[in-house]
């Protein structure tokens, strides 16, 4: 008896001292079985229902349809690539041999010596920032494997002689995402972070996880969105879109919002904000901090904004010529009335700016001056060099997306979002997967990730129209698309321009933007501003966050004008104040909203932008 206690206790401190001696010791053996156990259970209840929701299914822009475009696309590129095996010898042998170094060094890590990395991770790459993927073997070598298999799939690509350039644009991007989807830092038992957090809660994070899964699996529509943001956070009229105004005009598809000014006296000249149909107005409205609107009220200026409608299926054969008459030429209208002026500035943001520069062509040839000036921010005109959502335009992924208008009678806000998403795996799927659902920990709030998801609808008749003529023919830049039955000519267009591209724009690529500046008749003014689509535009003086670049030359090419041009740092908020307050006019005394012919209908923000989809 005395000897079997002996080893019962001698096998019970070993196990113990295994257990401790784990890089991640686990605290309770016994409740992480039963977390697993549940975590297992529920699991498949949840799993199941995604099943059953339609991007499960194939359909424009879901994940299934997507993963059959990639393997297509990249199929071609192995085909052509499978034609020229010394080339394909060459790069394997390559490949083996840096898996045969990176071994070697990481058995030399083991035995405790300090080797140099194989590959190392671009800076800047979060998913690797935690020094476990360094300090310990196992992790190092599944990120240096991973990372010198990415490198080898991507040369490969780059290198293949005989793919045209689409499909080696196309060929890229479906890279990018099987390779970002395929990180070791998404899974449990490969990512430190996580493993570690298992260990030390006995499982509770993927427990959370998963009803963290479960939750973002109930709320979403056609489909599934993952939370970037604690939507619990915001409410739109409380802490977003809260800069005061009223609405003084509406009608089937916009409500105009006139704000309450600041200051003793106000410009002339009022301002027109067109912004993105595609998205709420309130991007430029976020947070006061961060509230382009409120800045642009307290420099003097009377600002008003179109709040486009969340469309519905009886909206379904609005078409993109109503959004320029009903949208952009009603709310001019409408501005004139009601500040008692004859001409206006306006102001376009993204597919809200080429509405604007399409309506402008048409003021152009109709002799309507009203429009004194013109600003667009990240906005295309040409769509030769459309970035990476080209990916998305052929005529198959068009046709899809046709046959499902059709069928509601719009496009739900989800599938752009999710096209959105797509571009940037690494910063909006992937961190949100281990935060929400490996981690368990609920999104961290933020005004612009909440205003991401907050999408709407796109009416048949006009989205049709604008992926048909301006993505896939880009009519509008070759002088061919046609408005009630007339060519427009953007050179025609001769008045001011602030022309506002963002280095990194994976939406609006800053050459893309360049090129289609070059087309207007008139004095254009071409400025990139750092950082990103959004994070490039709402940049508040205060933040002091970025740079922008001017050039008072305009050269053929954009590379040319950036080699020469100026860089500032901070916002291009009072750069673009400067332009615009010699195009506004003398001072005269602040216009309330309701003052002049239109009278408030309702406070700003609206009804049409709090109508969810």
């Amino acid at each position: 008896m005395t000897s079997s206690r002996t080893r019962d206790n001698s096998t019970d401190k070993t196990q113990d001292e295994l257990r401790d001696n784990l890089p991640y010791p686990i605290s309770d053996p016994e409740a992480l079985s039963q977390n697993l156990v549940r975590l297992f259970e529920e699991g498949q209840k949840v799993v199941g229902a995604f099943m059953r929701k339609p991007d499960s299914q194939s359909g424009p822009y879901s994940a299934v349809s997507e993963m059959g475009q990639a393997t297509k696309v990249l199929g071609e590129v192995l085909q052509v690539w499978m034609q020229e095996p010394a080339k394909v010898s060459e790069t394997q042998n390559q490949l083996m041999q840096n898996y045969a170094d990176l071994w070697s060094r990481s058995i030399q890590q083991m035995m405790g010596q300090d080797v140099d990395p194989v590959v190392e991770a671009q800076p800047g790459d979060s998913r690797f920032k935690d020094p476990d993927w360094d300090q310990i073997p196992y992790f190092n070598f599944l990120k240096q494997a991973y990372l010198l298999t990415a490198h080898w799939a991507e040369k490969i690509v780059q290198d293949s002689e005989g793919v045209d350039e689409a499909t080696r644009q196309k060929a890229e991007f479906y890279l990018e995402q099987i390779s970002s989807a395929v990180s070791p830092s998404n899974f449990p038992f490969t990512n430190p972070e996580v493993l570690r957090e298992t260990f030390a809660s006995n499982g509770e994070n993927l427990v959370r996880g998963m009803d963290n899964f479960k939750y973002d699996l109930e709320r979403s529509d056609e489909l599934f969105k993952i939370s970037q943001t604690d939507i619990d956070a915001f409410r739109v009229g409380e802490n977003l879109a809260v800069t005061p105004g009223q609405v003084v005009f509406q009608n089937d598809i916009i409500q105009l919002i006139q704000y309450a000014p600041t200051t003793k006296e106000v410009y002339e000249v009022p301002l027109l904000i067109v912004p993105p149909w595609i998205n709420k107005y309130y991007i430029l409205d976020l947070v006061p901090q961060k509230s382009f609107i409120k800045w642009a009220v307290a420099q003097g200026f009377t600002v008003f904004v179109i709040s486009w409608v969340n469309p519905d299926a009886e909206l379904a054969e609005k078409t993109f010529e109503d959004y320029m008459s009903e949208g952009v030429k009603a709310a001019t209208g409408a501005v004139c009335k009601a500040t008692g002026v004859k001409k206006i500035n306006a102001l376009g943001y993204c597919v809200g700016g080429t509405l604007l520069a399409t309506t402008l062509a048409q003021m152009a040839a109709e002799n309507d001056k009203r429009i004194k000036s013109a600003t667009f921010l990240t906005t295309q005109v040409d769509f030769s060099k459309a970035g990476d959502l080209l990916v998305f335009i052929d005529d198959q992924q068009l046709k899809m997306v046709e046959d499902l208008m059709q069928e509601h009678g719009f496009l739900d806000g989800s599938r752009m979002a999710s096209v959105f998403n797509f571009l940037r795996p690494r910063d909006l799927i992937w961190p949100y997967v281990i935060n929400n659902y490996l981690l368990g920990k609920k999104p961290f709030p933020f005004d612009l990730l909440y205003w991401n998801q907050d999408s709407t609808r796109m009416p048949a008749a006009n989205h049709s129209f604008y992926l048909r003529e301006f993505y896939e023919q880009n009519n509008l830049a070759e002088g061919k698309l046609r408005i009630d039955g007339k060519k427009l000519d953007l050179s025609e267009v001769k008045i001011p321009i602030y022309d506002l591209a963002t280095k990194e724009d994976h939406i609006a690529p800053a050459e893309s933007v360049y090129i289609g500046a070059k087309m207007f008749g008139g004095p254009v003014k071409y400025v990139l501003s750092g950082s990103g689509h959004i994070a490039g535009v709402v940049n508040p003086p205060e933040k002091k966050k970025y740079q922008f670049w001017t050039n008072k030359k305009f050269p053929d090419g954009y590379e040319e004008w950036f080699e020469t041009a100026k860089e500032s740092q901070g916002s291009w908020w009072p750069d673009w104040q400067k332009w615009l307050s010699r195009k506004s006019g003398k001072k005269i005394d602040p216009r309330k909203p309701g003052d002049g012919p239109l009278k408030p209908i309702e406070p700003a923000p609206g009804s049409y932008v709090q109508a969810s989809s």
